[in-house]
């Protein structure tokens, strides 16, 4: 899965928020640095070659639809991140959200009973 930049990320969200949706559909759903008509489309066609999005054709224009659901992508970026960041480690992960106060010690216990009914 190719690294998506926050622009492209961000219109990722959106469209699995809509499902399907237009280019000026997409345009109504950024409320902070909103780009250009042609910029967007340009980002959506590169999302779209990256193999994130495809889409239905009504004459000249598109209606947008992902076709990596936000699951897959939330795998692949913890994955990549846990790899770059953590080497491989889901206890250093753990230990660096603990030692940040990210995670409380009732949360913990509640992920230790989920692995332990796993089992």
């Amino acid at each position: 899965m190719q690294k998506l930049t926050n622009k492209e990320e961000e219109v990722m969200h959106i469209l699995w928020k809509l499902e399907k949706a237009f280019v000026k559909e997409v345009m109504a759903e950024i409320t902070e640095d909103q780009p250009h008509y042609n910029t967007l489309s340009t980002i959506i066609r590169n999302l779209e070659e990256k193999g994130y999005v495809s889409h239905n054709a009504f004459g000249n224009t598109h209606q947008y639809f992902p076709i990596v659901t936000k699951e897959d992508y939330r795998k692949g970026f913890m994955n990549t991140a846990i790899e770059n960041y953590f080497n491989n480690s889901y206890k250093s992960m753990v230990s660096f959200f603990a030692k940040e106060e990210k995670i409380s010690a009732k949360e913990l216990r509640e992920i230790l009973e989920m692995i332990e009914q796993k089992k």
